[in-house]
Parts: structure tokens; sequence; C-alpha cells
């Protein structure tokens, strides 16, 4: 299944690769990163099973969550999350922490967000952020999404961020 690759002013949003594991496992490594993520570190090992899984939901779904590269640097990932015990698919970011604070994950996450609804034409779409990730909460606020509630997703209690669907809005 071709991922598709797309761009911004400032980003390439793309499949991952073997090559971005070093970076990706660096990231989830990182205990700042994780602490948003679950709370648990990841072995390099548990880093290219994560890249593996990801890359399958492609193959799976035909949607799914994008490597970043940034200045030829994999900066993170973007994209559709939709595991099997999901309810319904989730828009979602994490960046290593070099790439914080400069507005990447807002970028990235508006032109995923913009590519899924336009291929898929969904009538919702949400993300599942801590309620202590002020970060994630700050982008899912650029992003006018609306905090429609909360759920438990495993074992975490989380709140749900509604996004805005081109033509409806938000519909709460």
């Amino acid at each position: 299944m071709p991922i598709p690759r797309l761009t911004t002013n400032r980003l390439t949003l793309r499949g991952f690769t073997a090559g971005d594991w070093d970076a990706y496992a660096a990231m989830n490594a990182d205990a700042a990163v994780r602490d948003w993520l679950g709370g648990n570190l990841l072995s390099r090992e548990q880093s290219w099973m994560q890249m593996e899984t990801l890359l399958g939901q492609w193959a799976l779904r035909g949607y799914g969550v994008f490597a970043v590269e940034a200045n030829g640097s994999l900066a993170g990932r973007v994209g559709i999350l939709h595991p099997i015990e999901r309810p319904e698919p989730e828009l979602a970011w994490a960046l290593a922490r070099p790439f914080w604070g400069c507005g990447l994950a807002t970028e990235a996450a508006t032109e995923v967000r913009r590519w899924v609804l336009a291929e898929f034409g969904w009538d919702r779409l949400v993300s599942y952020i801590l309620p202590t990730n002020i970060r994630s909460r700050r982008v899912a606020e650029k992003l006018s999404a609306v905090k429609e509630g909360r759920t438990e997703l495993r074992g975490f209690v989380v709140d749900v961020w509604l996004h805005p669907v081109p033509g409806r809005g938000v519909v709460v």
C-alpha cells in the first residue's frame, strides 16, 4: 500500500523507513516524551515493532501515522491512530523534544486532518489527550477542536477532543 507524501512549508509527512529507527528509538527512550504517551519508555526493539505496527495500519485501513521530517531529520509522528480496540479514528501527534514549541505539531496535524477528511469524507474525528498534557491541549485548541468529554483508553482517563469537519464545523 503506497503511503501518501504530504508537505507543508516546513515539513514532509511520509511513511517510516528503516533509516528512522535510531531517531525514533531515541524519541521513545525520552521520559519527557513518553510521559504523554503512557509513561513507558520503549526499547530500541519496541520502537522498531511500533514502527512496523504503524506501517501495518496503512495496509489494513488505508490510513495511518506519518513520520514527520523537518530539515532532513525525523521530528516525530503525526497521523491517524485506529487500533482495533478504539471506537473511532484518532488524530494523534508526538514529537521529539528538540522539536517542541515551534508549531510543528499543529502544522503537521492540520495537514493530516485536511488530507484525511478530504480523502475519506469522515463526519467525525477526535484526539484523545491526557488531561495534564497542556502542550497537546494547546495543539487541539489551535486546531479549533472542542473538548467533548472524557473516556478511558488502555487504563488512562483521557479528554476527547472533537475536530471540526469542513461544511459541518464541530458537531457535539
